[in-house]
């Protein structure tokens, strides 16, 4: 079994990096450029998921309604393990609405309702909820209650309700981060581990995933959504 713990200030640390550690793990499952494992850029980009977590974690304030909220499912036999984690951005313009930025339960611990518990606790709290995920997520978010409003990109944008929120949410600005000296440092050493050309092929492979999880993300839209696909 397991207890709900909502926060609106960062958690202490031994939660903090066993949420980190899930952002890495299942890097594929919450990434908005979710690559193959085979793929050479797979580690670079699991480091700025991190990253990106980072930002949002020190952008909590405290405050109920604040910028960022952290909802964990923690371990009624240890308290202390992380078993799942929903992290989501409340609108500053819209009281109902949020934007989902990550959803996560531990492997070993999936179909035991966590993931439901966690989304069904924060519609308690923003029931307009908003998310972006690849194609072949859809029909998991569907079972839980949501809904395909449109194609973006090569994610499939869902709502629990029928129409996009007019509200604005926060989201993290990466540009620093693929600026920063931790990304150039481990994209040399990547292109010294596996060479130029291969790094470029990396990059040819990325954009042609990206690509066709884009065609899928439209592809299925237009199967949930027909009478738009004739507009």
């Amino acid at each position: 079994m397991f207890t709900l713990s909502h926060l609106s200030s960062p958690p202490p640390e031994s939660l903090k990096s066993q949420v980190q550690q899930m952002v890495v793990d299942y890097f594929a499952d919450v990434s908005a450029v979710p690559l193959l494992p085979s793929n050479p850029l797979y580690q670079l980009y699991q480091y700025v998921i991190g990253y990106e977590l980072h930002l949002h974690l020190q952008t909590m304030n405290g405050e109920a309604e604040g910028p960022v909220q952290l909802l964990l499912a923690l371990d009624d036999e240890d308290p202390a393990r992380v078993l799942g984690f929903a992290l989501y951005l409340p609108s500053p313009d819209d009281a109902a609405a949020c934007t989902l930025a990550y959803l996560a339960v531990h492997s070993e611990q999936r179909t035991k309702g966590i993931g439901r518990a966690l989304l069904q606790r924060v519609l308690e709290r923003r029931p307009h909820l908003e998310l972006a995920c690849v194609a072949d997520k859809v029909p998991l978010f569907e079972a839980l209650g949501l809904q395909v409003l449109a194609a973006q990109g090569a994610l499939v944008v869902m709502s629990s309700r029928d129409y996009r929120s007019s509200g604005m949410v926060a989201v993290a600005d990466l540009a620093p981060v693929f600026a920063s000296t931790e990304v150039r440092q481990i994209h040399a050493y990547l292109l010294k581990q596996h060479g130029q050309r291969a790094m470029q092929q990396a990059e040819k492979q990325r954009d042609a995933h990206l690509d066709t999880l884009a065609l899928q993300a439209q592809q299925l839209v237009d199967e949930r959504l027909p009478s738009r696909a004739l507009h």
